[in-house]
């Protein structure tokens, strides 16, 4: 795509009035506010830049970025990242603005990839994953198909005074070098692109001439969701100068608790068997991917190690909280509590590890799955992008940094804002669990028939139930579980356990569905009117609910490096964590854990078999509890 400038419809903005609005207002980050022309100028009324520019007239060019230090495709020459930008037309004529950034292995599409066999011993590979039904997960969660400005950056932010920038990210489209899911050679694709707007890097045009970002103050912020969000997590751990701020969506902190749990080789919600070098696989798009890329991808298929699932020199490399001391940018995290993709304790030990480190934060926890905010709370989101943008891009003092630090929505459609999360004043409560006796593990049935009827005996389970809650209990963070069991004649290493909620209610799902409502956010032009359908949580109402899991590798029971056989009809203790949650159990309901091997949804699916015993009276559920200490 070669740059191009369509005719310019001016806004009538006199130049008096922006000289008095611009008088008032702190200096704004990085170059002139008024072209040397006298065309409009960034325009801040109310502590907020103001939509003067033409969406319709905005400049669109690619730039090709060269990645200083990357040849991932070993062709000998540094690799390439496209960069697709738009931009408002007076940075032609002397304007500097800043820019949001998306970097994505996705916007070309996918390929058709199989995925695991998960079924051990089983000579049947498990089902091919489709390129159409990974993209309509993707196109859930808020990325683009077709056409590289399909979403609301462009139709709100470039009027405002933004410049948009999205990165094909390394191996993917029109990009050189090899995807490889999420490692350092992955991070410096979208790193030299912000190298670039600061003129560290060298980019050019499609014909091999130099550009420069003249236009740039050099500011940048990025934004995504799910891998497009873990991309801003990965740059921000480089420390590069120019990023100032992060906005996570659904977004990965550490890889190996994408593909693993405390040893033990897991899936993603949804894409049971798919693993690093699936996903590496699926996003090759690039010309002649498979004969540069071929031998890379084989290498990460056997570096992975789905036979052990233990943590390696692999997974370290792709482990963002090894940097978070270098983080520069500001962030705010987006989280679904019912994201069973990228599961909850991504956004909980990053946001733990920010916190600890001083980074200036803000954290969305929404009732929705793998999705963006813009699909459940639109109207909101957009006024504290805007305003956090502003902030950290324009340097705005606009209050933004004052409001309470967590968004929580603790029911559908019902938010609470708090001062941090977990909720302040969530204290650890221990209770001691009645799970005793004996189970046969299986593979066939899933965990919510297993968690059904938890006061009938069953022989692929054991249940805990409290008392009748006499209140409402809320938990807010990471439950934890204790149990002393052997296991013996079976091949499977997994204890998987179930936190659940008993109690009739209606619920989120984790799906929206449209309210009719339109609410047009910005912009439009033809095919893009900048307008959206308002959604809402889908509900249902149920007996129970399975409010969070959590899964071992026995043989990891000390340290998820290290695998340690465990001697059959041995009595151990095992320990480990369920995913992180914002979870309200109330009046009338009963908390439960039930025990089981297998997740068939989840875990890798041994021969049915093993025979786990629980202790008595060895078992201990800590809750995160807020607001009191319950009865349980």
């Amino acid at each position: 795509m070669t740059t191009a400038v369509r005719s310019w419809k001016a806004f009538a903005v006199p130049l008096v009035a922006v000289l008095l609005a611009l008088s008032a207002q702190p200096a704004l980050a990085g170059g002139p506010t008024i072209p040397p022309d006298g065309g409009p100028a960034i325009r801040i009324e109310h502590d907020a830049t103001q939509p003067v520019f033409s969406r319709a007239d905005a400049i669109v060019q690619t730039v090709f970025v060269e990645v200083a230090g990357a040849d991932s495709d070993a062709d000998g020459r540094p690799d390439k990242v496209a960069v697709d930008i738009m931009r408002p037309r007076e940075t032609d004529q002397g304007l500097k603005v800043p820019v949001i950034m998306e970097a994505s292995p996705y916007y070309a599409g996918g390929n058709d990839v199989p995925n695991h066999d998960v079924d051990i011993d089983d000579e049947q590979q498990f089902k091919t994953r489709s390129g159409q039904n990974k993209l309509d997960e993707l196109l859930a969660a808020g990325a683009t198909a077709a056409g590289p400005f399909d979403g609301y950056y462009d139709n709100y932010f470039v009027p405002r005074g933004y410049a948009v920038a999205l990165v094909e990210n390394l191996g993917s489209g029109r990009a050189t070098g090899c995807p490889t899911t999420g490692d350092r050679n992955e991070t410096l694709g979208p790193k030299a692109a912000i190298d670039w707007l600061n003129g560290r890097a060298r980019g050019f045009d499609v014909n091999g001439a130099p550009v420069s970002a003249t236009w740039s103050t050099g500011d940048v912020g990025m934004i995504g969701v799910s891998y497009n969000g873990t991309l801003p997590n990965a740059v921000a751990t480089t420390g590069v100068k120019g990023l100032k701020t992060i906005v996570p969506i659904a977004a990965i902190s550490s890889w190996y608790d994408y593909y693993r749990a405390n040893g033990g080789v897991l899936a993603p919600g949804g894409y049971q068997g798919e693993d690093a070098d699936v996903l590496a696989r699926y996003v090759l798009t690039r010309q002649d991917g498979q004969a540069a890329c071929g031998a890379l991808m084989d290498e990460i298929e056997a570096e992975q190690d789905r036979v052990t699932g233990d943590y390696s020199r692999f997974w370290d490399d792709r482990n963002y909280l090894d940097d978070v001391r270098k983080v520069r940018a500001s962030v705010l995290l987006v989280h679904g509590l019912n994201d069973w993709n990228v599961k909850t304790k991504q956004a909980a030990q990053w946001w733990d590890a920010l916190g600890d480190r001083g980074v200036p934060r803000k954290i969305w926890l929404h009732q929705g799955a793998h999705t963006s905010p813009f699909n459940v709370r639109a109207k909101e989101w957009i006024r504290q992008l805007h305003a956090w943008f502003d902030h950290w891009l324009y340097g705005l003092d606009n209050g933004i940094m004052n409001e309470p630090q967590a968004d929580v929505e603790h029911a559908p459609g019902q938010w609470e804002q708090h001062a941090s999360w977990p909720l302040p004043g969530t204290r650890t409560l221990p209770v001691r669990l009645g799970l005793a006796g004996s189970f046969t593990d299986q593979k066939l049935r899933r965990a919510e028939e297993l968690a059904a009827g938890p006061e009938t005996p069953d022989p692929n389970r054991l249940a805990h139930l409290s008392p009748v809650l006499t209140d409402d209990v809320r938990i807010s963070g990471t439950p934890t579980i204790k149990v002393r069991a052997s296991l013996a004649a079976g091949r499977s290493p997994y204890l998987t356990a179930l936190l659940v909620d008993y109690g009739t209610d209606t619920r989120a799902t984790g799906a929206l569905q449209n309210t009719g409502e339109v609410y047009c956010y910005g912009q439009g032009v033809p095919g893009d009117t900048g307008c959206t359908t308002l959604r809402v949580h889908t509900t249902a109402e149920a007996p129970f609910k399975i409010v969070t899991r959590g899964w071992l590798d026995v043989r990891n029971r000390h340290r998820d490096d290290r695998s340690q056989a465990i001697k059959p009809g041995r009595m151990y203790d095992f320990e480990w964590d369920f995913q992180a949650q914002d979870y309200t159990f109330k009046a009338g309901h009963r908390i439960g854990v039930v025990l089981l091997s297998t997740d068939r949804d989840y875990t890798l699916r041994y021969p049915a078999g093993t025979q786990i015993k629980v202790q008595p009276g060895k078992s201990t559920l800590n809750l995160p509890v807020a607001g009191g200490r319950p009865l349980l």
